[in-house]
């Protein structure tokens, strides 16, 4: 099924759409309770931590396009999960099946991740870290929301990764909870990460 959707997502955009569109009001049907819940539990969890990890607000679409064209193009090559202008994250932010987060420096946005959900309980996941901020453990923080939310709502937690896009092997050279599925077109892996 994931293989279908991905290939539907790159090749027919028309038909995607309608699937994007009759996902999300299902979604919003059966799930929209249960993500703030746990959502909000999620999050509580990361109060101590130096920065701000929260969800993102109409208010932020402008930090976020900043955020991501201060990034070197190479470091875009494998990160699509939608298009980055003004008027694609204004639309995106909208969809209740796309859970759009932040990760803030006091004022200043410096990382973005998503949870993207499917009705059929399945969510794939995606990040995004200031090239000034690598390092720092923000993508640890970030993959653990990501998870958590996934999990205690009872999805499973999915991601698509380029064999080439070295970072990202590496950074899940070490990840113990991230299990391959399948080899897809194109030298990408459909992975899942589940609990340990």
């Amino acid at each position: 099924m994931e293989r279908i959707l991905i290939f539907i997502k790159h090749h027919f955009g028309g038909l995607w759409l309608i699937i994007d569109w009759g996902n999300g009001i299902l979604f919003r049907c059966l799930y929209k309770s249960k993500k703030q819940e746990v959502l909000r539990s999620v999050l509580s969890g990361e109060e101590s931590t130096s920065l701000i990890y929260r969800e993102l607000h109409p208010s932020d679409i402008q930090s976020l396009k900043d955020l991501i064209e201060s990034q070197p193009p190479d470091d875009l090559t494998y990160f699509s999960p939608h298009d980055f202008d003004l008027e694609t994250l204004h639309a995106q932010i909208k969809k209740p099946a796309f859970l759009m987060m932040g990760s803030f420096d006091d004022e200043n946005l410096v990382g973005y991740f998503f949870l993207r959900f499917f009705a059929n309980k399945k969510c794939f996941v995606g990040r995004l870290i200031d090239r000034d901020h690598r390092g720092q453990g923000i993508g640890s923080v970030m993959n653990t929301i990501m998870y958590e939310t996934a999990w205690n709502m009872g999805f499973r937690c999915l991601s698509t990764i380029s064999r080439n896009n070295k970072a990202v092997m590496g950074a899940h050279a070490k990840n113990p909870t991230m299990l391959i599925l399948k080899e897809l077109q194109n030298d990408y892996l459909l992975v899942e990460f589940v609990r340990k």
